[in-house]
């Protein structure tokens, strides 16, 4: 494997980790020794937020070092993380883009008339996962530049989970059809004549249980499915806080993470939901118990910010600008009426600077206590109370605090830093919003997270997807990082971590090799490892604890007929056993096979089935 100017250059830029390296190389060395086509892609699992774009970043380069030309990188179906995914790359290519080495275009705007100067170039085309993108994806390859068809293609399924695979019952038709847009991803993986196919996703529960193979006669089509051929695990970086710091280390009162969670009333949910005087009056937002732990929360984020950038200016150093997240629904009615509470408790809390001293004293003086108490496990100085409370008069009196309500595609777009990132417009940024504030997208020093996703069954990839606070997080902010929601939601991604953890050790023992995968749910199943559509093919076995699989479509031979063998059996187990007949015990693995074909003698099968 070569490793040239493409990958030397990313390395040096990117600073990658000996780890990093070598995790990049194998998944290349996969690729270049492994049939990762139709039927078997490679499979690159992360974790949420940790560095996934950039290890695919150094896979594209390494690849185009070993003979690949072009590289398809296809998004969730987001504008904004298909302007995320662009920028990164355009970023991380400057210099190859400069010297006319690499183009690199979203589909939306590939130029119909490329030169044969330019299809020399090595190309990246950033495609996001939609009907419309993906037909414009193919028309290109058909008919714009049929000759990149026999160029040697790497196609980079990120958040792989995501659109690539699911299926539906047409009731009316009586069959099982595919998804419009893994019908096409699929579509396009035929029309290429050498080509590999990478997933990416930090979620691939559904991945790992599609069938080996899936053919529904009724269909006029045969769709092979995208289970993973190879697994390569991104390794965690130093710096990443995940589940361990917010569901294990929460549980260590010298850790940070102990003072990290505080429980929401499912009653503030259900407040936030919509509109209601009866439950409380917006005028009340202040001072009303419906919706306590929302004005904490946000007394809390500006409390918190307020004392970590007086500690960076103390330092000398520059200072930041901090994030928050409101996720509790996905109806934009709800967004607007939880814009209108923080606006409202914006407003009033800025009015009592003068109006109600006192109060609002009272409010900060409760946030600052809280706050110390992590603060103080790190060692670090924390700025007097007084000095606290005149910087967060000065960000409630000079509009420090910007509030963005995020739930459609154009919001989004005007929200999007050059990097494709949510703009930190000013010190203090509180972003209300559903679906669009998760998969995928980076939401840079994120210290407060208001969470109330609350469905009858938890989609575990879903949930995961939208842990937004995962990431690389500086232990100074850790100390000012809170985690507000409601208690069953927070013990339902306690389990889901761990069972994403025990999924990830399994990886790491080779597991997946056996060709089964374990993925757990909970007893209660309350907890799914993702949507059903995206199995709807696959056969799937539950165990419950201390359950068997037991062997059927047989019978015992007449008693008569197998009670000598059965002496026998019981002859050969005797010896073995202690005085409690019912303790269990240990016997040799020749000893077991005897007695296994001694039982077999007992039974009958149906003809063709022995």
């Amino acid at each position: 494997m070569v490793k040239g100017e493409f990958y030397k250059s990313l390395v040096n830029e990117n600073k990658y980790s000996d780890d990093f390296q070598n995790c990049m190389e194998r998944t290349v060395e996969h690729l270049l020794s492994e049939e990762t086509g139709i039927e078997k892609p490679g499979m690159l699992l992360g974790k949420i937020q940790s560095g996934k774009t950039k290890a695919y970043i150094g896979i594209i380069g390494l690849a185009f070092d070993n003979g690949y030309h072009f590289v398809i990188v296809l998004t969730k179906g987001t504008i904004a993380l298909a302007k995320q995914t662009y920028e990164r790359l355009k970023d991380s290519f400057k210099v190859f883009i400069d010297n006319d080495s690499l183009k690199i275009c979203d589909i939306m705007h590939l130029p119909n008339n490329f030169t044969r100067y330019e299809l020399q170039q090595k190309l990246i085309i950033v495609v996001k996962k939609e009907v419309n993108n993906l037909r414009r994806v193919m028309h290109a390859l058909e008919n714009t530049y049929p000759d990149l068809k026999s160029k040697k293609l790497l196609i980079i399924d990120d958040e792989a989970d995501y659109a690539s695979i699911g299926f539906k019952m047409n009731r009316q038709a009586g069959l099982v059809e595919i998804n419009k847009i893994a019908k096409q991803i699929d579509e396009l993986r035929r029309k290429i004549n050498s080509y590999n196919y990478l997933q990416v996703t930090a979620t691939p529960y559904s991945l790992y249980l599609q069938p080996e193979n899936i053919e529904i006669p009724q269909a006029s089509f045969v769709f092979k499915p995208t289970r993973p051929a190879f697994t390569e695990l991104l390794p965690v970086y130093a710096e990443y806080v995940g589940g361990d710091f917010y569901f294990e280390k929460s549980e260590e009162p010298s850790s940070t993470a102990y003072y990290v969670y505080e429980e929401v009333p499912v009653e503030e949910l259900e407040a936030l939901k919509k509109e209601d005087g009866r439950i409380f009056k917006i005028e009340d937002s202040l001072i009303s118990p419906k919706i306590k732990i929302l004005r904490k929360a946000i007394i809390n984020f500006i409390v918190g910010a307020s004392i970590r950038r007086l500690q960076q200016l103390q330092k000398g150093e520059r200072q930041k600008k901090y994030s928050f997240i409101v996720h509790t629904e996905h109806a934009r009615a709800s967004h607007a009426w939880q814009d209108k509470v923080v606006h409202k408790i914006k407003v009033l809390l800025s009015k009592n600077i003068e109006e109600n001293p006192d109060h609002l004293e009272l409010l900060i003086k409760e946030s600052y206590d809280d706050i110390s108490h992590s603060l103080k496990l790190l060692g670090e100085d924390i700025p007097d109370f007084d000095i606290t409370k005149n910087e967060v008069y000065k960000a409630l009196g000079q509009d420090y605090l910007m509030i963005m309500k995020v739930n459609s595609e154009s919001d989004e777009v005007q929200l999007l830093d050059e990097r494709g990132q949510l703009y930190l417009r000013t010190p203090l940024n509180l972003f209300i919003g559903g679906q669009i504030l998760d998969r995928g997208l980076t939401i840079k020093n994120l210290i407060g997270f208001y969470y109330g996703r609350r469905p009858q069954k938890t989609q575990q990839d879903t949930v995961l997807q939208h842990s937004r606070m995962y990431g690389d997080r500086p232990r100074e902010d850790l100390a000012v990082t809170r985690f507000y929601t409601a208690r069953r939601i927070y013990e339902s991604m306690r389990k889901i971590h761990e069972f994403d953890c025990a999924l990830r050790e399994a990886f790491e023992r080779g597991a997946q090799d056996s060709g089964v995968v374990f993925i757990h749910k909970d007893t209660q199943n309350r907890i799914v490892p993702c949507s059903p559509n995206k199995i709807l093919l696959s056969t799937t076995t539950t165990l419950r604890p201390h359950k068997r699989i037991l062997p059927i479509g047989f019978q015992t031979d007449y008693k008569t007929h197998i009670q000598s063998i059965v002496d026998d059996i019981n002859k050969f187990i005797l010896p073995f056993q202690d005085d409690d007949p019912k303790k269990p015990f240990l016997i040799s693995v020749d000893d077991a096979e005897k007695i296994i074909d001694n039982i077999a003698k007992t039974l009958n099968f149906p003809v063709g089935q022995e």
